[in-house]
């Protein structure tokens, strides 16, 4: 198996990096952090350790001055399950999933995991299995079922759900072979622009601004990590649109957040003069979906040439599943990292991972390509599209390697986590959070504005310097 070291300089040198300044990283602690037979710690400092590196020569970049970057395994598996670290005046985070959120039993004694932690979603559900949404209803229903075919009209009918298979029969299914042609990161150069000088400022992104619509865990990560090194990061949401309370706090954190309405032509002319202004157009809508709303990559970069627009999809830009909705733990149920980690337990049924770490990983590979991808644009002009998935992600935390005894290892207790926990101000009371484990020696990454309710800011930029 890869070290750590090796795993971060397939993914640095895969997306342009120089070699060379792979020397400046620092990779500290062992690998055994969480009980899984998977190398979620490895995953997690790695993936981290992208975002510091990018952001550390980008400094370089813009001041000339080249400096080391750390982070340890431990702070960074810490981190990716930062949610669950999250206290707000000293109050846990509440219930994670909707009452009938979970895995269930089919009538050909398959298992299925259904997301309903947004109204719509759990309607939907229940639509489709004509039942109550209560977990003895849906469970009756479902023995009506085979699995797959449930899982078809399932999302026909907008739901948002995922069969469990393993690996093998995940590997042969058409979509698997598809992604299997891609790359982890896409960093693609999509239009013709002048190359547009980096603002004046102190830290490795300030003066870039950072167009975020997303939601949940991967993409608010992504626009989190680049307000840690310093950019101007603008959370859009919608007035109606359903939203994660407790992960807006925990992704919120450096960030401005406005409403916009994107489905009135007021609202989408504003985001148009938010785009014309802007650095970095980060998303997590289903292509079509950002399509139809005038923000597609072409449309984005004829409104503002020199953009770089990133993608992040639950699935993949290639194969039959392009277009599904997703979430991590439905991407670990369909391509066999549950059933994986149920056998390696000695479970009869599904495990999770014990961290999110699709999510999270994925959010870290959308800063750093959307960092690199902006690098290029400075030295070499064009307007550029990055995309990610969480299935990506997902197969090339698979390629890492298995970890035999990994269930041998315990959870991480309380006292070790307190280490990495900060305890700062916010538009919710006081916030005990987990600090950004990139340890960057001269520009050290931290989060200057606080965790606001959305809709907290106008929609408007900040003056740059």
């Amino acid at each position: 198996m890869e070290s750590p070291k090796e795993i971060l300089s397939d993914i640095w040198t895969s997306a342009g990096g120089d070699p060379a300044a792979l020397d400046a990283v620092k990779l500290t602690g062992d690998e055994a952090q969480l009980p899984s037979s998977f190398r979620v710690a490895a995953a997690a400092q790695t993936s981290v350790a992208a975002t510091g590196l990018a952001a550390a020569q980008i400094w370089k970049l813009r001041s000339g001055q080249g400096q080391d970057v750390a982070v340890d395994m431990r702070h960074a598996v810490v981190e990716c399950r930062s949610e669950r670290y999250l206290r707000v005046d000293g109050k846990p985070p509440p219930p994670a999933w909707d009452a009938i959120a979970g895995i269930y039993n089919t009538r050909d004694q398959r298992f299925v995991r259904l997301h309903t932690n947004f109204r719509h979603h759990r309607d939907a559900v229940c639509k489709v299995l004509n039942c109550k949404p209560e977990r003895d209803e849906v469970q009756a229903a479902l023995m009506q079922w085979d699995g797959e075919a449930f899982e078809t009209a399932a999302y026909a009918g907008g739901c948002v759900v995922a069969l469990m298979r393993s690996h093998e029969e995940w590997s042969a299914t058409p979509h698997a072979k598809a992604l299997a042609e891609l790359p982890l990161i896409s960093i693609e150069k999509i239009g013709d622009a002048a190359p547009k000088p980096w603002p004046t400022g102190d830290r490795p992104l300030a003066g870039i601004r950072v167009l975020d619509l997303s939601r949940v865990i991967a993409g608010p990560v992504a626009g989190r990590t680049l307000a840690a090194h310093g950019a101007d990061v603008l959370l859009i949401s919608g007035p109606d649109l359903p939203a994660i309370p407790w992960l807006t706090i925990d992704t919120g954190r450096g960030k401005l957040t406005s409403f916009v309405e994107l489905r009135s032509e007021q609202g989408r002319g504003a985001l148009r003069d938010l785009l014309a202004e802007a650095d970095i157009f980060s998303q997590g809508y289903r292509p079509h979906a950002i399509a139809r709303l005038g923000f597609s990559p072409d449309e984005a970069a004829s409104i503002n040439p020199g953009i770089v627009y990133v993608t992040l999809s639950a699935y993949g830009r290639a194969g039959p599943w392009a277009e599904r909705r997703g979430f991590d733990s439905l991407v670990q149920t369909a391509s066999g990292f549950n059933h994986a980690e149920g056998q390696a337990a000695g479970v009869d049924g599904p495990k999770e991972l014990p961290a999110q770490m699709l999510d999270h990983a994925t959010g870290y590979f959308m800063a750093f390509g959307a960092m690199m991808a902006k690098a290029r644009q400075a030295r070499e002009g064009g307007s550029w599209h990055v995309r990610v998935s969480l299935a990506q992600t997902g197969r090339w935390l698979w390629n890492l390697g298995r970890v035999a005894d990994g269930f041998m290892t315990e959870d991480l207790k309380g006292e070790t986590v307190m280490p990495f926990i900060e305890e700062v101000a916010s538009g919710f009371g006081p916030l005990r959070s987990v600090r950004h484990s990139a340890v960057l020696s001269k520009t050290p990454a931290f989060w200057a504005r606080p965790a606001m309710p959305l809709g907290s800011h106008l929609p408007q930029w900040p003056a740059r310097g």
